[in-house]
């Protein structure tokens, strides 16, 4: 009676070898899973910086604000009567 189980049990363990650690076994699943939420997370962040780079290449394209203010702040350029005063910071 004993023999039976024993040969029972070793068929069980046997056959969920492959379910837990064969190609498509469940520790290889959610390592998929993980690398999976890992990447969608790096995606939202990249479209997120792709939104605001396009945003700020058609407002360069159509307009002449953003171009004044990078003149401004980059360059320190000023428009005609204007007096540009520089405050030094501290350190």
């Amino acid at each position: 009676m004993r023999w039976p189980v024993l040969i029972l049990l070793l068929l069980v363990l046997v056959l969920q070898y492959p379910l837990w650690f064969g190609k498509g076994g469940w520790f290889r699943v959610w390592e998929t899973e993980r690398q999976l939420v890992e990447q969608q997370a790096l995606n939202h962040k990249l479209e997120q910086r792709n939104a605001g780079l396009d945003a700020e290449i058609r407002d360069l394209k159509t307009g002449t604000d953003a171009i004044e203010e990078r003149a401004r702040f980059e360059l320190g350029l000023t428009k005609p009567d204007e007096i540009f005063v520089q405050v030094p910071q501290k350190r």
